[in-house]
């Protein structure tokens, strides 16, 4: 049966609506949802000020910051799958790679300074300085801290300045009474006086000092380079590699804004940390924290992970992470070795994100 000009007429504007309406409704899902794992600090304040922004929407993500205390907490949530892109510590980082396969896809900033091992103002361990001539702004003696309760955070950045600590002054973790808290509770049970020292990371090492505690570790972490990091869940990525990058690109556009702003940050700095994690600090104790945190941009980080003449420097450093957790018995050699090897830390990502426009 033939149709006339008007059926046809009609049927094709049928189809004109209904293709328009499947483009419209593709449009309508939206940018992807990524949860990501972040911890009150400086870190996660550099992709907070990026989202407030929209860059994500603009890379065609939503992401979102899922909550975490420690590192170490971060990492127990990869396996259930409560986030699949973060910031986190390079000493969990090794844990999330040992145990997941978790890659080391960037660096967020170097923490080596920003990891406090605080102590009274009246406590017997700041009467001595320079015990260990190489680090002469370093507080303490083996006779001054033998025995001594240490309220820490434990496997975390935090204790690896703790052990480094102790390494220079002729010391072991054993040679102290180590008790494991969040940063919340190690603030609220040292000024209630609990304990004789505590390891606190930024912000609450500012917020420590604010009360007058003293950093006995001054200048001990040389050479133990400490620096937070961007982890990724290895099936996500493997799986994802454009959604990593573009999470990557928005990262370094927060991370060059930091660069270029600094401490004129600060103010929003303390309000992130209010609203989002309910931590109250000081604009001039932000400016501090701001300071204290170096930040890499997209050439340099690349510059990090080159590996053609050898082990990258992102490489060496976690090897020193290794070693620590070799020396305090957590691991056997043989574990880090094999997890050195496994290429858990991956610049593909970076690569691919210096690539998109």
């Amino acid at each position: 049966m033939r149709r006339s000009k008007v059926q046809i007429l009609r049927i094709s504007a049928a189809v004109f609506l209904f293709l328009a309406f499947a483009v419209s409704m593709a449009g309508a899902e939206g940018p992807y949802t990524m949860k990501t794992c972040w911890q009150p600090e400086h870190s996660t304040y550099i992709l907070w000020n990026a989202l407030e922004k929209g860059w994500d929407k603009e890379a065609g993500l939503k992401i979102d910051l899922v909550y975490f205390d420690s590192g170490m907490a971060q990492m127990e949530g990869l396996p259930a799958k409560q986030w699949v892109v973060g910031g986190t510590g390079s000493v969990p980082m090794l844990v999330g790679a040992m145990r997941y396969g978790a890659y080391l896809v960037a660096v967020a900033n170097d923490d080596s300074t920003s990891n406090a091992v605080m102590v009274r103002p009246d406590s017997p361990i700041m009467k001595t300085k320079g015990a260990n001539k190489d680090f002469p702004e370093t507080y303490g003696t083996a006779d001054s801290v033998r025995g001594k309760t240490v309220l820490m955070t434990t496997v975390s950045s935090g204790h690896y300045a703790l052990s480094t600590w102790l390494k220079r002054l002729g010391l072991k973790d054993s040679d102290v009474v180590i008790k494991n808290m969040d940063q919340g509770q190690i603030l609220a049970a040292y000024e209630s006086g609990i304990g004789d020292i505590a390891v606190l990371w930024a912000p609450s090492m500012f917020i420590g000092q604010s009360k007058g505690w003293k950093v006995a570790n001054k200048d001990s972490q040389k050479g133990a380079n400490i620096v937070n990091v961007i982890v990724a869940d290895k099936k996500f990525a493997d799986e994802n590699p454009e959604k990593v990058a573009k999470f990557l690109k928005v990262y370094m556009r927060g991370i060059d804004l930091m660069k270029a702003e600094n401490v004129k940050l600060a103010d929003g700095f303390s309000k992130f940390l209010k609203d989002w994690a309910g931590v109250e600090m000081s604009s001039a104790d932000a400016v501090l924290d701001i300071k204290e945190h170096t930040v890499y941009g997209m050439q340099d980080q690349l510059k990090f992970f080159d590996s053609s003449k050898g082990a990258s420097e992102v490489e060496t450093w976690m090897s020193g992470m290794a070693n620590f957790f070799v020396e305090q018995g957590k691991f056997t050699r043989e574990e880090m070795d094999k997890t050195l090897k496994s290429g858990f830390v991956n610049d593909k990502f970076l690569k691919l994100a210096a690539e998109m426009k």
